[in-house]
Order: structure tokens, then sequence, then C-alpha cells
């Protein structure tokens, strides 16, 4: 039997719209998850006296999270529907874990919006949405959790929906195409059987919204590129990097390089889940073991490439940019924390070359002085260490970043053009 077309699938909202809970019960309906997973985490949940938690605790990984009562950590789950083959991407709802949703985002080929119809639309909401749709993410299917707690009705969903689409639509986002489907995550609610309880809904559930998405395409035919997420020294096996290829293809017996270090190395054997492969494609999450390439050598963030056409280290990069949350105003010389693919690192804002208007996309302003909440620029930026980049337009992984500073995403973007380094 051929293998099902593989998507990543991140499910992103407000720490509290019961997104975990969501997340668990799609891997129960879909049968990831079995009775007896469920029944371990229901007394699980019930001991440390939070009896409606056992979906939410299907994705937790650790004890002390548990006792806690929250969920955090990037957490990757699989499931199956009839057409494709998941992988859930999990970036919890926290301020501090934004770093986590922009890795997960970047991964992902769509995205579930969670929110709530009891608490209505937050900032986080608004932020993730917001976040999402700059990073790339292409497909998105919007899920309205919570609606036993507001008796299945109608006007609430309606009125939810509404909100939801006034804040949504200004950022580019096709909401005639998007999937708003009202569910109960806690009681099964249009998950994977369509609700008795909303005859009013004529839609599709959830798990009939991730069937209904469209494989896309991978980039076979372009040159390697695989960000490293993390590097590990197992015993017989030496350096063993972990990322997503995201574009090309990796062998074993392949010649590689890793830029901006510029080290050469081949690559010994490849796995994912556990599993050899003959080759890695774009989207495949995996693990591979080197042939002479020092751990210390290389780091998360760092890119391995063909060395014929090797990763781009650059000088600088013009990108285009939203100010999404900056208490006073950016000018130049601003430096904060650039989230790049895998990598982190400051990187300074040289110029300002112009200001967009967000809504029609024309010039607004050449060369302004600052730019702040809202606005949409054309800026010049300058990494403060060597760093891999490529133009979004060829490499979209690895042309796009989010900004932090002070706690929480300043900007995101994508980048436009670069310049690459000399020597």
């Amino acid at each position: 039997m051929a293998a099902k077309p593989h998507l990543n699938l991140i499910f992103t909202g407000h720490v509290d719209h019961g997104k975990s809970t969501m997340v668990g019960r799609v891997l129960f309906d879909t049968g990831a998850l079995s009775d007896n997973d469920l029944r371990k985490l229901k007394e699980e949940a019930a001991k440390l006296g939070k009896a409606t938690f056992e979906f939410a605790f299907a994705m937790d990984q650790l004890k002390e999270e548990r006792e806690r009562g929250v969920t955090i950590d990037i957490a990757h789950k699989d499931f199956n529907t009839q057409k494709y083959y998941f992988t859930i991407i999990d970036a919890p709802g926290h301020k501090d874990f934004v770093k986590n949703m922009i890795t997960g985002a970047s991964q992902a080929d769509a995205a579930v919006l969670v929110c709530s119809a009891k608490e209505g639309i937050q900032a986080q909401t608004i932020e993730h949405a917001f976040l999402l749709k700059v990073l790339g993410v292409q497909q998105f299917i919007i899920a309205i959790n919570k609606m036993d707690a507001v008796n299945y009705d109608k006007a609430k969903y309606d009125e939810t929906k509404a909100a939801l689409i006034a804040k949504i639509k200004p950022m580019g986002y096709a909401v005639d195409k998007i999937p708003f489907i009202p569910v109960s995550a806690y009681m099964g609610d249009n998950i994977a059987k369509k609700s008795d309880k909303m005859a009013w809904y004529e839609g599709m559930t959830l798990v009939g919204a991730f069937d209904a998405l469209i494989e896309p395409k991978k980039p076979l035919d372009k040159p390697l590129r695989l960000p490293i997420q993390e590097v590990f020294t197992i015993t017989g096996q030496g350096t063993v990097p972990v990322g997503r290829v995201e574009a090309g293809v990796m062998k074993p017996g392949q010649q590689i390089i890793i830029m901006p270090e510029g080290v050469p190395g081949e690559v010994k054997s490849i796995e994912m889940h556990h599993q050899q492969l003959a080759e890695a494609v774009p989207g495949d999450n995996v693990g591979f073991a080197l042939k002479n390439v020092d751990k210390k050598a290389i780091k998360r963030g760092s890119v391995v490439g063909d060395p014929k056409s090797p990763p781009t280290v650059v000088e600088a990069f013009k990108a285009q940019i939203v100010v999404l949350n900056h208490p006073t105003a950016i000018g130049k010389n601003y430096t904060p924390v650039f989230h790049l693919h895998t990598a982190q690192l400051a990187c300074t804002i040289t110029e300002i070359l112009e200001k967009k208007d967000p809504k029609t996309g024309q010039t607004a302003q050449q060369n302004p002085d600052f730019i702040k909440t809202g606005d949409v620029a054309i800026v010049m930026i300058k990494p403060t260490k060597p760093v891999v980049a490529e133009k979004y337009s060829e490499y979209p992984a690895l042309g796009r970043f989010a900004m932090r500073d002070m706690g929480q995403t300043v900007a995101a973007g994508v980048i436009l053009d670069v310049v690459p380094r000399k020597g």
C-alpha cells in the first residue's frame, strides 16, 4: 500500500480555549490514542483533581507539567485520516512560548486556530492568527470550541465567527475559503462525528476539514536545505543532528556542507520515527548520523545543504516586516532577537526604506524615521553574527522570521533579497 501523503498541522490559540483537549480528542477519535491510553490519562487527571483534563494530558510529556496542570513544550503526535497522515505540532498558548509557535508555524502545512465561544477572542488569538499569516502558513481551519458551555447556541457561534472575521480579514485571510467549525472538544461534537446538538450547522466536521486540505507541492528539485533543530551525540552513530528537510532530497552516502560554519560531512544514515530511510524529502522531520563531523562544530540554527549550492550566509538582507506589538516605535539601529528558521540571534535594522499602507500594499512614505505597531515596512537588516538566510520566494522556510523583544513578538516578516557574505 502506498504511503498516505503527509501533512504537518499546527493547533494554536489562547491557552484556556481548549486546544490541548481538542488535540487529545482528535487523537482519540481517529484511533491514535487507545481506550487504554485514555483510561490511564483519566486516572492520572482524577488523582490531580483535574478530571476534565484527560484529553489535554494526551499531549503532555513531562510529569511536572501534569502536576501543574499546564501544557508546554512542542510535542509531536501522529494520526491518520482517510486521505492523509498528519503530524500535529503543538505550539502552546503561553506568552513566552511564542518562540515554539514560531518554530511550529514555519513547519506547518496548515493551521487550526482555536477560539472559545464562551470566552471569545483574546489578544493571543489575534497574535497567533497574525503570526501564522506572516510566517507563510497557507491553509487555515477555525474551530469555535466550547459550544457545550454555551448550550450549542447558534447566536454565540455567529457572534464569535463575526468577531474573528472582523479581526483577520484585514490581515489578508481569505475568510470565505476558511471553514469555521462549531465544536465541543470535550464532548466530541463535530470533531470526527457530526453533532446532533447543532443541527443548524451544515458544514464539515473538524476531521472532514482535515481531509479537505490540499497537499502542498514539495520542492524536490531544489538544492538541499535542512535547518538543524538539535544536535545529539549517540553512541555508535556519532554526531546526529535533527531537523526538517525544507528543500531538496537527502540520502545516505551524500556529501553535505553545513553553513554558516562551512563544515563538510557525509550522511551515514537517516531515520524518522525509528525507521531507516533511503531518502528524506521536504516535510520529513529526521535524525541523521554524520561522518567526520564534530558535534561542537555545529549547532541549532546551522543549515545543512548541498556543497554544489551551499546555503547562503548573509551580510545583510532586505525584508518586509509587520510591526505587531511595540510599546513605542522602531527606529534605525534597533537590535532585537530574530527567530529565523531554527536560528536565534540579534540583528540590527540599519535602514527603514519605506512604509506601506497595509490595506493596499502601496508605498505610504519613503525613508521614515521610525515605524510603530500596525505598520508594514521594507527594511534593511544586518545580523550581528554569521547566519544562513534565503529569499522567501526561493526557500519560504528559510526566508521568514519573527522579531522578539521584551518577552514578546514585536514584528514578523519575510526576506525579499539577500546580500551574501564575501569570502
